[in-house]
């Protein structure tokens, strides 16, 4: 039995926040289409198998690598750390775990230097690292902006059919929960984790798992997710679209999802809050609020929940997928009656009061 990471006396790495994903992509050219042409992302560097991607706020070499490979997948989620001391931390704190950890001191892809690689105890594959090349900000270089420019990398959502012991292992990394959503049996369907003081780093959502549910954009204003929108018509691509514009619930953001060629989930959003005092209060979702997805209660298509991308391990192999056990969030459907249906049991409940 792997210790807990609670009761480690090595100490885990800082966290600042979540930097970049790595991305495997079966066709490099229709991927650049879709990043670059489609959603305006900078080029810092491409080569002939990879394309290193940035936002507009962002000073550090890339957001988002994407790499040609036989199969699609989420390589690596990057973690940027406090000091080069915490790339240290990281492969002592993940040694100590039991995990498989790999360090590369040179990177393992460009613009990122001395790094460690772990399998997390989830089943996902994290970087840690905090060298990196330095690029402009393109803050304010408004003659390369376009009709939604991406701010920064905001967040990713990952699927594990174990959500409250993912919770207690970024808790042991730093990490607090801003928002959940739970049923009246104390049963977390997903949860909401920050590093920065927004309200997320990273989500987990319950499900089958390991897999990528989805990398997330930060953009100003919501007129501009409108204008991805317009502009997603006038090209005839409105197919990409799979859910929104709306508002979620929890978070607050007004959102859109798209999905990429190869199938990965992006979410353009804006309109959070600020979480950064130190007693900054969880709000917690019933599973039967319908506004706790969308706060003006319209549907979830069902792929959102079933649908995502595989995970690779540290060989770039597709990790194996456990099945969640507990109750799961897409089976609590609810009516235009006010009562909600558990479609594994057909049982109704009338819905109460939930903020």
């Amino acid at each position: 039995m792997s210790p807990s990471p609670h009761t480690l006396s090595v100490p885990p790495p800082d966290i600042v926040r979540s930097a970049y994903v790595d991305l495997v992509v079966a066709d490099l050219a229709r991927a650049r289409a879709f990043y670059v042409d489609l959603l305006g992302l900078i080029v810092t560097k491409e080569t002939e198998d990879a394309i290193y991607l940035r936002t507009f706020e962002e000073f550090i070499h890339h957001n988002v690598v994407l790499r040609q490979g036989p199969q699609p997948g989420a390589a690596a989620f990057g973690y940027r750390v406090r000091t080069p001391e915490d790339v240290d931390r990281a492969e002592a704190f993940f040694a100590a775990l039991g995990c498989r950890v790999k360090r590369a001191r040179d990177g393992f892809v460009d613009g990122i230097g001395d790094a460690v690689r772990v399998e997390d105890p989830l089943g996902f594959t994290d970087e840690f690292f905090y060298q990196t090349d330095h690029v402009d900000r393109l803050t304010w270089r408004y003659d390369l902006h376009c009709a939604t420019p991406l701010a920064r990398l905001d967040h990713i959502n990952l699927v594990t059919p174990r959500v409250q012991e993912g919770c207690d292992f970024l808790a042991a990394l730093g990490f607090r929960i801003t928002e959940d959503i739970r049923d009246g049996d104390g049963v977390t369907y997903a949860a909401w984790l920050g590093r920065k003081q927004t309200v997320h780093d990273t989500a987990l959502t319950g499900g089958d798992g390991p897999r990528m549910h989805h990398l997330a954009f930060s953009t100003y204003e919501s007129h501009h997710v409108l204008a991805l929108c317009d502009r997603l018509g006038a090209l005839s691509q409105t197919s990409a679209i799979e859910r929104g514009p709306g508002r979620h619930g929890v978070s607050n953001a007004f959102y859109l999802y798209l999905r990429d060629p190869d199938g990965h989930r992006v979410e353009i959003y804006t309109h959070d809050y600020y979480t950064g005092d130190p007693d900054n209060p969880r709000i917690t979702w019933d599973v039967t609020d319908e506004r706790r997805r969308d706060w003006w209660a319209n549907p979830v298509v069902p792929r959102w929940y079933s649908e995502a991308s595989s995970v690779l391990d540290l060989d770039g192999i597709p990790r194996p997928l456990d099945i969640r056990e507990e109750p799961r969030e897409e089976r609590v459907v609810v009516g235009a009656d006010g009562f909600t249906v558990d479609t594994a049991t057909d049982q109704e409940t009338k819905i109460g009061s939930q903020l």
